[in-house]
């Protein structure tokens, strides 16, 4: 199901190492690097080559995982999961990796994106008589793993992934193998890096590879598939070239800006937004501000192409945890001032342009622009460093539907009135491509023009655009 959200959240990060004594811990600290791709649940599953242990739960990485657990963790071989659901209930019955044994054979797998033929393949195991134990698409893979087993298993590998329609970058891992599939498409990052022992590790982003110090060799390739064995990484199959559909939203929001995604770093690809955004905006004003941390490497871009200082108006609490006792109605928007809180005299009587990385359902926006009203700002402006988000993500992103997107509903007049903004201004489709540096055909920008690389199945897609 898709769910409701004032920011877009991604449905994943992934890390497994091979070749490592302390391969679980190696798994951790991976993990620990992800923790912004998945905040809901976290789990690792290690070999030892005799059997596969696994723990998961819910929680953030450093909650779920102690040094008595990673102890339980033993082997050379393992790999991890951080989950924010876009599919199947936040519950622990769907946290990943999911391990599965079938005729005496035992895999895990950990997966990062959307199928879109899910229910189509899910009925047909059904009729077989596969019996599911999760609501998430990702099991759906280990019963056609199994299905396919009879043919051996690269050849089940390689059957199994011309079935699956849709956007994965996975981790699958036996008792001594580990394997690393990425869709035809690419739309979800996936890289493989090489440790200091000569072990090898593959993970959602390079900044996972930067913390275990990993050197980067290349990203998994579009529709590739890779065992990485003792004898170290080899393909064993590559899907035909198809045009490569790069999610574009992640150097707008979800990847860290120490990460090179798709051969891009974000941080230099945000700045640039940022630049390209002052280019085609003119607004008079005192400085350019970012909410922390939205929105903050386009704001560096903004101010130094622009001429106008860059301050920080809004301090961001950092010790403020994943819960808090809830406040009551009568303590309006307490919710968004225990995390930020303006700087009144920096803000008072100036004209303020707000750097925001998107605008979802826009309620955040609200919020934040009363603040800076409140304490004095005698203007406020924003710029968005993407187009408008106006079509619901069927691949790993988890969008609202298309009713709950506030610019597929308004136009961006009657969105800055909403906000109460004095303007409102969004980067265009051609800048945002400018920004990266690749040509426009490599990505999937679904969200911002419509143009699905891959159709949903009729379920998934009723939902999303239901009204």
């Amino acid at each position: 199901m898709l769910r409701e959200s004032s920011r877009p959240r991604e449905e994943c990060g992934i890390c497994g190492i091979f070749g490592h004594q302390d391969a679980a811990k190696l798994t951790y600290f991976g993990l620990y690097a992800l923790q912004h791709r998945g905040q809901e649940s976290a789990g690792i599953v290690s070999s030892d080559n005799k059997q596969i242990n696994e723990y998961k739960a819910m929680g953030l990485v450093p909650e779920v995982f102690t040094e008595d657990i990673l102890q339980k963790l033993p082997g050379d071989l393992a790999m991890g999961h951080v989950r924010y659901s876009t599919t199947g209930s936040s519950d622990i019955i769907n946290a990943q990796p999911f391990t599965a044994s079938h005729q005496g054979h035992s895999w895990s797998m950990a997966h990062n994106g959307n199928l879109v033929n899910t229910r189509e393949l899910r009925d047909e195991l059904e009729n077989k008589g596969a019996i599911f134990q999760s609501s998430t698409d990702s099991e759906v893979v280990v019963h056609l793993l199994a299905h396919n087993a009879k043919m051996g298993f690269e050849k089940s590998l390689v059957a199994t992934f011309k079935q699956i329609k849709g956007a994965y970058s996975l981790l699958l891992m036996t008792k001594s193998l580990l394997i690393a599939i990425r869709d035809p498409h690419g739309f979800r990052p996936l890289c493989l890096g090489k440790l200091k022992n000569g072990g090898y590790t593959v993970a959602s982003e390079t900044c996972a590879l930067d913390l275990i110090e990993a050197q980067y060799i290349r990203d998994i390739e579009p529709g590739e598939i890779m065992i990485i064995d003792q004898k170290g990484p080899r393909t064993i199959s590559k899907t035909p070239a198809h045009s490569p559909r790069l999610c574009i939203f992640e150097h707008v929001y979800f990847a860290r800006p120490d990460s090179d995604i798709f051969g891009i770093n974000v941080y230099s690809c945000r700045k640039r937004m940022g630049s390209i955004l002052a280019r085609e905006c003119n607004i008079e004003a005192d400085f350019v501000m970012p909410f922390p941390d939205s929105g903050n490497y386009a704001a560096i871009g903004y101010s130094q192409s622009s001429g106008l200082p860059l301050e920080m108006g809004m301090i961001r609490n950092h010790y403020v945890g994943r819960t808090f006792i809830q406040p009551t109605q009568s303590m309006r928007d307490f919710s968004v001032r225990v995390k930020l809180n303006p700087v009144r005299s920096l803000l008072k009587g100036k004209r303020v342009i707000i750097m925001e990385d998107s605008i979802i359902r826009g309620t955040t926006g609200r919020s934040r622009v009363r603040a800076l009203r409140e304490v004095g700002a005698s203007e406020v402006h924003m710029v968005i460093s993407c187009p408008p988000t106006r079509y619901p993500c069927f691949y790993g992103i988890d969008f609202p539907s298309q009713n709950q997107l506030i610019a597929a509903n308004n136009e961006v007049e009657d969105i800055r009135k909403s906000l109460g903004l004095d303007s409102l201004q969004y980067l265009s489709l051609e800048g945002l491509v400018e920004a990266t540096g690749m040509p426009k055909e490599n990505f999937c920008m679904a969200c911002f023009n419509n143009d699905y690389p891959i159709p949903p199945d009729l379920l998934f897609n009723k939902t999303a655009f239901s009204k």
